[in-house]
């Protein structure tokens, strides 16, 4: 029993290890089905759906998301990870128009995959009994509910995930596996009085702590709503935004001074850092070579248009 108590600790402590080998800023692992807290996130997850806060993302009502073991039969242990995204080239306060720090770089879905993919194999041979499933954010999994879990950060005011030392500028990632392990200690939240993300945006779409109403948000008009215009109460705050939002993170105490991640994978496209309202006579064909494999090929041709025209329209 103790020996497998021992080789339990030994192999949780190298699958972490392995991920912050292979490119990712932290790692935690959880267990199956989790904490209390996951079902106070779950009820969380319902309130948010039940008062239309999603918008037009009905993707987010999908079950599976409440439940992890839906995603892998014998779930037992969750890897999550945190890929940092923050680079040294990242400016937007200058620009005229702006994009979110999140998109600069190369399409983080990818990157992620394929890092995770890595680990797979590593656990193919480390753990040949294990079976695994990669999730990045298109799976219907509660993730930021399940790094908090694992101990990577917590949830913070402006609903993103918060580390203590990385701030909030990183995706995530997950690996489902079917082995148990030994999990790291939920984080608890460090928010405290501070406000300072909800005082700052300027639409009002954080309306209480913790929750986001969509058609608010800026980052949602101009990523992920198709309507052919952005609404005049959201196009007087866009100030430059044509792709996200990163007001609340920008104000936001833990992100003063967190370490770069200067890798290839993050460095701004070229193309981002000198966008200006001549991108309006890109024709499509010129839009989508510059997207691609970014992820802000989400975001149509026509869309890019109408952001930057509603941000004309302001001045």
């Amino acid at each position: 029993m103790i020996n497998m108590l021992q080789n339990k600790k030994e192999i949780s402590k190298k699958l972490k290890e392995r991920a912050i080998n292979e490119g990712f800023t932290i790692s935690g692992i959880a267990s199956i089905p989790g904490s209390s807290r996951l079902k106070l996130r779950t009820d969380a997850l319902d309130r948010w759906l039940s008062n239309n806060h999603h918008s037009s993302m009905k993707w987010m009502e999908a079950e599976r998301r409440k439940n992890i073991g839906s995603l892998l039969e014998g779930a037992k242990s969750v890897l999550s990870v945190g890929f940092s995204y923050i680079n040294s080239q990242n400016n937007n306060k200058e620009e005229i128009l702006k994009v979110g720090k999140f998109s600069q770089g190369d399409d983080y879905h990818k990157v992620i995959h394929k890092k995770l993919k890595n680990i797979g194999r590593w656990i193919n041979l480390e753990i040949p009994d294990c079976k695994w499933k990669i999730c990045v954010d298109t799976s219907p999994l509660l993730e930021k509910a399940w790094a908090e879990e694992s101990g990577l950060g917590w949830i913070g005011k402006n609903s993103n995930l918060i580390s203590r030392k990385n701030g909030s500028w990183f995706t995530l990632g997950f690996m489902i596996l079917t082995k148990d392990l030994v999990p790291d200690k939920p984080h608890q939240s460090l928010c405290g009085k501070c406000d300072k993300c909800i005082a700052h945006c300027p639409t009002k779409a954080i309306v209480e702590p913790f929750v986001i109403q969509s058609d608010l948000c800026i980052a949602y008009h101009t990523i992920e709503s198709r309507e052919k215009t952005i609404p005049k109460k959201i196009e007087k705050n866009l100030n430059g935004w044509v792709a996200g939002c990163d007001i609340c993170q920008d104000v936001c105490p833990w992100n003063k001074s967190v370490p770069y991640n200067n890798t290839f994978e993050t460095t701004p496209k070229e193309w981002i850092k000198s966008l200006n309202i001549e991108s309006l006579s890109w024709d499509d064909k010129t839009w989508k070579e510059n997207l691609k494999g970014t992820t802000l090929k989400r975001i149509k041709p026509w869309m890019w248009r109408r952001n930057i025209r509603a941000n004309l329209n302001k001045k």
